[in-house]
């Protein structure tokens, strides 16, 4: 069964990445949530897209107390999760960010705050991240925390899908997620031989949807749950 993944929540339905948009996704029936991670400038975890907020102030320049209630803590979206089957976390820490850890103490953060979360939530995390470092270090952390915290590789193009899998498996990673224009039948089915699941992101496009999940993409990410239920009911 293909997964519908709220890309942000539900972002047609409340305002993307925060509390709200997360609850309507888990009421209009997605099976799980896509959600994006920043560093606030005492060490918090914010959920939030973009390194500064609307008016221009750059989190990483502020305290949580000066953030005034414009974005959510993390760990305030995951309480709101509770009942997804799937909640996939994805660290924004890309080398032409203005707030680029080099350290790759946010992804030791992360993997950290996931592994603290209560057992009985019995709710699948995911850390992903475009760069791959960070997923590597999310990764070792994770072996000695909660080994059963997947990590997954953001990607925008798969030139080469046998290379990117034998990357991926020997990284110990447990998706790759592309781009749903990247996602191919030999993509799928190479990933799936090694193991690994396939999540697209993030496509809105219902005749899409229906052949993602009929090439037997694992999840997609998208910007309007009702729509890829709407969607997926038809095949």
């Amino acid at each position: 069964m293909t997964l519908v993944i709220g890309h942000k929540g539900a972002p047609a339905l409340a305002a993307e990445n925060r509390v709200p948009s997360f609850v309507a996704a888990r009421e209009v029936g997605a099976d799980g949530v896509e959600l994006d991670v920043r560093r606030v400038g005492d060490g918090r975890l914010a959920v939030w897209h973009d390194p500064q907020l609307p008016d221009g102030r750059v989190l990483l320049d502020l305290a949580w107390g000066d953030v005034g209630g414009a974005v959510d803590e993390l760990d305030a979206v995951l309480d709101a999760c509770r009942g997804l089957t799937l909640v996939n976390v994805e660290i924004k820490n890309w080398v032409y960010d203005s707030d680029f850890d080099e350290t790759l103490a946010i992804a030791e953060t992360v993997a950290a705050r996931l592994a603290g979360r209560p057992p009985e939530e019995r709710v699948t995390y995911l850390v992903s991240c475009f760069h791959q470092p960070t997923v590597d270090r999310a990764r070792k952390v994770l072996d000695d925390l909660a080994p059963d915290v997947g990590v997954a590789w953001l990607l925008w193009n798969v030139d080469d899908p046998a290379g990117t899998v034998a990357k991926a498996r020997s990284g110990g990673y447990a998706a790759l997620h592309p781009h749903h224009s990247a996602v191919t039948p030999e993509l799928n089915d190479r990933a799936h031989d090694a193991g690994l699941l396939v999540n697209a992101w993030t496509c809105n496009d219902p005749d899409r949807i229906r052949w993602l999940s009929e090439v037997g993409t694992d999840g997609i990410i998208t910007d309007d749950p009702v729509l890829a239920r709407e969607a997926l009911s038809t095949l």
